[in-house]
């Protein structure tokens, strides 16, 4: 029997978007499995807690076949090969993006002969897309409605709620 075609799809994740859903899904149409990994990154400030971000790609995603969601810590070669996957998806939605994509890429596979890269363009309609820009977008209260899912709406209202009742309180209102 022919091994399974696993993949990794790192990022941030903060939060999901429906750019990365796309990925995701056509990723799915490459390989058996493709594991959603959140990198812990410590010298990133995020918005939502890595336990937030599992939670709303768990709630996006819902039990589709072959999607598994994980966090990590450490060198992405590492986790690669700890969970027996052969390859890392990652999405590219400008030329911009790739400079620094390939420069990641020949460095993993630097540092882990058995690690390839698949790269998969945007889809057009997403191509714009990023987690810092829904961020800004909701954080003066944009629609970001055909952006993120609607699990990830509501979760950035209640985070930006909270944020401006504690600025209020802080300037004293």
């Amino acid at each position: 029997m022919p091994s399974k075609k696993i993949a990794v799809y790192p990022g941030s994740f903060d939060p999901i978007t429906n750019g990365h859903i796309d990925i995701i899904k056509r990723g799915l149409a490459i390989f058996d499995e493709v594991i959603v990994a959140i990198a812990r990154n410590s010298a990133k400030r995020a918005l939502f807690s890595l336990k937030e971000r599992e939670k709303m790609i768990h709630e996006t995603m819902g039990v589709t076949k072959g999607v598994r969601v994980d966090i990590f810590d450490g060198l992405l070669v590492d986790y690669v090969e700890s969970v027996d996957a052969g390859a890392v998806i990652r999405g590219l939605r400008a030329v911009s993006d790739f400079e620094y994509e390939f420069q990641m890429a020949i460095t993993n596979r630097k540092l882990g002969k058995k690690v390839e890269t698949v790269f998969l363009m945007s889809t057009e309609k997403y191509s714009y897309l990023s987690s810092r820009i829904v961020k800004e977008v909701a954080s003066y209260g944009g629609n970001i409605s055909g952006m993120v899912p609607d699990v990830v709406i509501k979760e950035l209202k209640k985070k930006f709620a909270k944020k401006k009742v504690s600025q209020e309180i802080k300037d004293g209102f």
